[in-house]
């Protein structure tokens, strides 16, 4: 079953207007010089409890796609639908209470986590935010810590007092808080080191079995795809251009595009 459904979608960005172009007719001002159209009629289902991967080179709009599908920004057409509910028609309420199932890893572990509060506080945000009712929070903190393989003493602390990857790991412990459904996971591990980008993907499978979750997982990394996602889209200049299992697209890719991913990217 589809927990998430894309229906052609599109995000279309106006291109600024300049000096030097010249207006549309006399006493306006400049005309624009066109639009970039970073989402192509996309459509496709995330399947509940599954992993599809998102892969294309940097500039093929993968995280555009992912904040679509959050409602983070807004679609210029097209629908989006979780656990059936129309997104682009749900109220504020109805959105507030979906947004408790659907959560996002950034790319940046460095940039993502406020500097001025202390752990405690980042992981305990969302529950404070939609107000839960029945939840000791200090005990989830301490819960979520161990959850990503952390310590309960790392909650007194603040960012700046941690490597990358405990930051990341801080990260996902912020996104599992409200015990999302789905969770976008935004080149969680691009700047992060190997060794350290290994950890986290493995921390991601073992979550996802743990609290059955579904993911969304954008990366530039065949390799990376191929061993933590169920299926595979590939994307390219805003449009899906091939899309199936996990071992059909990696063994079997049917689109060129797809053919120079796995030709231009080594194993690890």
């Amino acid at each position: 079953m589809a927990l998430v459904e894309v229906r052609e979608l599109t995000k279309i960005y106006p291109l600024g207007a300049s000096l030097f172009t010249p207006p549309s007719s006399p006493g306006q001002t400049p005309a624009s010089k066109g639009e970039a159209r970073a989402v192509d009629g996309v459509s496709l289902g995330i399947h509940t409890g599954e992993t599809l991967g998102l892969v294309g080179e940097s500039g093929s709009s993968k995280s555009t796609l992912g904040r679509l599908i959050l409602r983070l920004i807004e679609p210029t057409s097209g629908s989006i639908f979780f656990d059936g509910e129309d997104l682009g028609r749900a109220s504020a309420a109805v959105m507030r209470r979906l947004r408790r199932d659907m959560q996002i890893i950034f790319q940046d572990p460095f940039g993502s986590l406020n500097p001025r509060m202390r752990v405690r506080e980042i992981v305990s945000e969302p529950l404070m935010i939609h107000k839960l009712k029945g939840i000791d929070v200090k005990l989830r903190a301490a819960e979520l810590m161990r959850a990503v393989g952390l310590d309960d003493s790392a909650l007194g602390r603040y960012p700046h007092e941690f490597s990358g990857g405990q930051r990341q790991r801080i990260g996902i412990a912020r996104a599992l808080a409200l015990r999302p459904r789905l969770i976008v996971c935004d080149e969680p591990v691009s700047a992060l080191d190997v060794s350290v980008g290994a950890q986290i993907v493995n921390l991601l499978a073992q979550l996802r079995r743990e609290f059955s979750l579904t993911y969304l997982f954008i990366s530039h990394s065949m390799p990376i795809v191929r061993y933590l996602a169920t299926r595979i889209a590939v994307m390219h200049h805003g449009k899906i251009v091939e899309l199936g299992n996990t071992e059909q697209i990696t063994t079997k890719p049917a689109h060129p595009y797809t053919r120079s991913l796995l030709e231009a990217t080594p194993e690890i």
